[in-house]
Formats: structure tokens, C-alpha cells, sequence
């Protein structure tokens, strides 16, 4: 865990320096390096510790349960803030900052899935406050899809996901009331994507505060807005008169 903690420091530290840098060649190399650190770290866990349902259910019987699955929400955490930068790449740029968009979008679905597992495993469910906010992170990598990608499989997979995340989320405000600022933070990402693609995504100021600072509420991304359609999609569960629809503010003004 100390090695983690460690890869953890060094992706806070990238990013501030990827959002006040434009020395894109330099960046993408440390990327690379600590990229190779947590994959190493991760891939040097023996067997009984890997992210399997057998090992989840073994850890669970012995009460540790939670503490195998925070584990590996740090590793998928940790690999989404990592790429999370390379999503405002389109697949004509170079193919290795393709592949870490790529990457980005997989962290944030294992991250995804491993906190359904849990929470559909006694003694595993993570109903933590820092929970809502990596999950409030992996939404909007879920949000990039769907309103970027053109592969219809993928699309519907992020809405799935999303509608998902909103139950927990609200499940989790039940037991934090700090997590409206989530949903709100959540709300506010929504209209800071309707701008123009190739900086709506970009790891600037405003990104690495939204990415960072998750008990604190973030100002508008104000600049010249672009239309992005609609996005169907309806929560499954619809507390206190909210929908995912109002929450995010799904259509804008165009």
C-alpha cells in the first residue's frame, strides 16, 4: 500500500504539472512511467489477490472484504486520473495517446463494476463518502462516450453505467450529506462538455480542480457554448423528484 500511495502522490503531481505545461512530449513520457509503475504494482499481486469474484468472496468471509475492494477502486482510481487527460483525444491523433483514452475509459469501468460487485456482495459494499466522488469521476468519463464515441455497443454500455452510478450516488447521500456536492460537481461538468470538443476535455486549471478538489463545489467552465443534441436516459430510481435528466441538465439550449 505504501508503493500505491506513492504512484498516487506522483499522478497528483503529473497532473498539475500536465494542466501548467505544454511540453506534451515530456508529459507523455512520465505518463508512460507511472503508468508502467502501476501496472507493475499491480500485476506483481500474487493470485489470491487478484481482482476476481472467487477472491472477492474469499475476502469477504474473512471480514475483509471491504478492504480488498478498496484496494483495487485505488488501482482503477488511480489509472483514471492518470489518462484521464488523454480523453480530449480523437482516434486521428498518435496512436499512444490513443490508447491511454482508451485505458482512461477501462479504468473507469473496472472502477465502475468493481463498486456494483460490491455492493451486490454482504460485507463488501463501500459506502464511503470518497466513493461518490471517484464515481462522480468515472461518470463523466461515462458522459465522454456518450457524447463522443460512434460505436453504438459502447454508447449504451456509458448509459447503463451512468444511470447506475446516479442510484449509488444518491444511495450514498443518504448516508452523506456532503455528496451534494457531487451531484451538484456532476451537474456542472454536464454543461462545462457543452463547449467546443477540443477543450472541453482538456486537463487545465479548472479540470484539475474538478479532479481533485471533490468537498469543494466548482464555478462554470464559461465560454462559447456548441450544440450536442440529446442524450436519452432515465435513472432507474428517481428520489426526491430528481431525475438524471434534471440533474445533469441534459438538454441544453441551443
Amino acid at each position: 500500500m505504501i508503493v500505491l500511495n506513492s504512484i498516487f502522490k506522483k499522478v497528483n503531481q503529473l497532473n498539475v504539472k500536465t494542466a501548467r505545461s505544454h511540453d506534451v512530449a515530456t508529459i507523455l513520457r512520465d505518463v508512460q512511467d507511472v503508468m508502467s509503475q502501476l501496472d507493475g504494482w499491480e500485476a506483481s499481486l500474487p493470485g489470491y489477490m487478484q481482482d476476481t469474484q472467487s477472491n472477492l468472496s474469499h475476502y469477504a468471509a474473512q471480514g475483509l472484504g471491504r478492504v480488498f475492494v478498496t484496494v483495487y477502486l485505488g488501482i482503477y482510481h488511480y489509472g483514471q486520473l492518470l489518462t484521464y487527460q488523454f480523453l480530449h483525444h480523437n482516434a486521428s491523433d498518435d496512436p499512444t495517446t490513443t490508447i491511454l483514452s482508451q485505458r482512461c475509459k477501462d479504468f473507469a469501468e473496472k472502477l465502475c463494476d468493481m463498486v456494483y460487485t460490491a455492493l451486490d456482495t454482504p460485507g463488501c459494499d463501500v459506502l464511503y463518502n470518497m466513493v461518490g466522488h471517484i464515481l462522480v469521476i468515472a461518470s463523466t468519463i461515462q458522459i465522454h462516450t456518450l457524447l463522443f464515441s460512434s460505436d453504438n455497443k459502447s454508447v449504451m454500455a456509458a448509459r447503463v453505467r451512468l444511470e447506475r452510478n446516479y442510484t449509488v450516488l444518491l444511495r450514498l447521500r443518504e448516508l452523506w450529506s456532503t455528496l451534494d456536492y457531487c451531484l451538484m460537481r456532476l451537474k456542472v461538468f454536464h454543461r462545462a462538455c457543452v463547449l467546443p470538443m477540443e477543450t472541453s476535455f482538456k486537463l487545465d486549471d479548472w479540470m484539475l480542480k474538478f479532479l481533485s478538489e471533490f468537498a469543494k463545489p466548482v464555478n462554470e467552465r464559461d465560454q462559447d457554448c456548441w450544440a450536442i443534441g440529446e442524450i436519452n436516459f432515465a435513472p432507474s430510481s428517481d428520489q426526491e423528484g430528481e431525475s438524471l435528466t434534471s440533474i445533469l441538465n441534459i438538454l441544453p439550449d441551443t
